[in-house]
């Protein structure tokens, strides 16, 4: 007998096995998809089948109102798309065929929902193998997610998060394996949570990622408002680049019971879609976002001529977005709510040329708000230390803290992470806002200009420890952030080299 109800623990370990599935077959960044689109579908599928049975039990005498309730669901299922009736016929040739007419027919009956959520996820493709090998291989991912463990109708569910989150689990384990690609779609939960505690989203308001990847910042901001409102009164907005990434998100939304949310996908600095008539970008009370770093082709070629006026504090460098991705985030800024934070790479605190013009002007305009460097090895397929950089309209006085946080963490072999402690000092002291020794430091404007409008930490906080406390760790780190630096001064020489003519 399947139990009432089922612990986050137990769901999570379930839906990872059922990757068992493609293991040593087909690379992680591949199945991904898949895994996941099946656990969508088993989920839609489970759900209608609950409140089917649910109804035939009510109203036995009244087929015709079953299907008018069935036809009122959240999701609507079509004949023959459901998850049982794939995996009945689990033996029979073509099981990608029908699973990708399946997921066709939801789309087409769920379209203002679903609209091409799909159309980049083929369990027809050859990328399983031949047709015999993709046959089989399907097969066993129908019977894993056949199993007692993965029945997901709503009374053994429990609460709507534990799906919500199973999906959020699994999307950070293809993180942890995925290499390079991992950062395009994921961002750290702990760094997720303290991104969100730093905006402190407040009910009725509209929040906005622009590279959101598979939504965790904004669901985490979400689930904050939620934790002290209990309602979903509030609006998530997003846009993202990669279509299959895109997909995830979506689906995420939908799993965490997000339904009011917009999620477009596009490329934000090229073509942003979340727009008010068709000149003026959208603006909101929370934008956060941890966009790819360094992006080497952003849309420079184009950037002079935005019909947004983003770039209007100047263009920045042809192979580094990520002040792009600032600029675009400032300007979606509502003048009196507005604030946001931003994952960037240290390069952005001191390279000069025209970073370092966008930078001064940021600064003079009173915006930069705090400068937090976190860990390296905290985000998934890069090992780099990075920080996060919160901006608001509307500021209270004409400082920006200074927080180094580089030295706090729980070391792991291939990823480091933020503790609990960790997290909660960077918070209070940027709710304290006022200086630690070693720690922190809250720095007038005009000192920021007196320092050539650098951003460097360690201009600001002297972080030296005492000699028995220095290891190799962090004089890695030291010379890291010093060899930064110094490719920043090089590359503002040879701007001032170009502008006198020699190349």
């Amino acid at each position: 007998m399947i139990q009432a109800t089922i612990g986050q623990d137990s769901i999570n370990a379930a839906v990872w096995a059922a990757c068992d599935t493609f293991r040593g077959t087909v690379d992680p960044g591949v199945y991904k998809d898949y895994v996941l689109a099946m656990l969508f579908l088993k989920y839609v599928s489970d759900h209608w089948q609950d409140h089917h049975d649910a109804y035939r039990k009510q109203y036995a005498n009244e087929p015709g109102l079953v299907e008018e309730l069935l036809k009122a669901e959240r999701f609507v299922l079509p004949p023959g798309a459901s998850f049982r009736a794939l995996h009945a016929a689990r033996f029979e040739p073509g099981n990608g065929e029908r699973i990708d007419r399946a997921l066709q027919a939801i789309e087409e009956a769920n379209m203002a929902k679903l609209r091409d959520v799909f159309q980049d996820i083929a369990f027809n493709a050859n990328k399983l193998g031949d047709e015999q090998q993709k046959n089989d291989i399907l097969r066993h991912l129908l019977e894993a997610f056949a199993k007692p463990e993965l029945d997901l109708s709503p009374s053994r569910m429990g609460t709507p998060e534990v799906i919500g989150d199973a999906y959020e689990h699994l999307i950070k384990s293809f993180a942890a394996s995925s290499g390079k690609r991992a950062g395009e779609f994921y961002t750290p939960p702990e760094i997720s949570e303290l991104m969100a505690r730093l905006m402190d989203p407040q009910e009725g308001e509209e929040i906005c990622d622009p590279a959101c990847g598979s939504g965790s910042l904004l669901l985490q901001c979400g689930r904050l408002i939620r934790s002290r409102t209990g309602a979903r009164r509030y609006a998530l907005y997003g846009q993202e680049a990669i279509g299959s990434t895109w997909a995830l998100a979506k689906m995420n939304m939908f799993l965490h019971g997000e339904d009011n949310h917009r999620i477009e996908w596009g490329d934000t600095l090229r073509n942003p879609k979340l727009l008010e008539g068709d000149t003026r970008l959208r603006r909101f009370d929370v934008v956060i976002a941890n966009p790819p770093f360094s992006l080497e082709k952003w849309g420079h070629e184009s950037a002079e001529s935005d019909r947004f006026g983003r770039f209007r504090r100047g263009v920045p460098p042809r192979t580094k977005g990520d002040f792009a991705f600032i600029l675009h985030m400032v300007e979606t800024l509502k003048p009196e709510t507005g604030r946001m934070a931003v994952v960037a790479p240290h390069g952005i605190l001191f390279r000069g040329g025209a970073e370092g013009a966008i930078r001064q002007k940021l600064i003079d305009e009173n915006l930069l708000d705090a400068v937090i460097g976190v860990p390296e090895k905290l985000f998934y397929g890069t090992g780099i230390p990075a920080v996060v950089l919160v901006f608001r309209k509307n500021k209270a006085d004409d400082k920006a803290l200074f927080i180094d946080a580089s030295r706090d963490f729980q070391p792991g072999k291939n990823q480091n992470t933020l503790r609990r402690a960790d997290l909660e000092r960077i918070l209070e002291t940027c709710t304290a806002r006022q200086p630690v020794e070693r720690y922190a430091s809250l720095v007038t404007l005009a000192e920021i200009a007196n320092q050539g409008y650098n951003l460097n930490i360690g201009r600001y906080v002297d972080a030296t420890r005492v000699a028995q406390d220095i290891d190799m760790a962090e004089v890695r780190r030291e010379r890291i952030a010093i060899r930064e630096e110094w490719a920043g001064i090089e590359e503002q020489m040879a701007g001032y080299l170009k502008e006198l003519g020699y190349e």
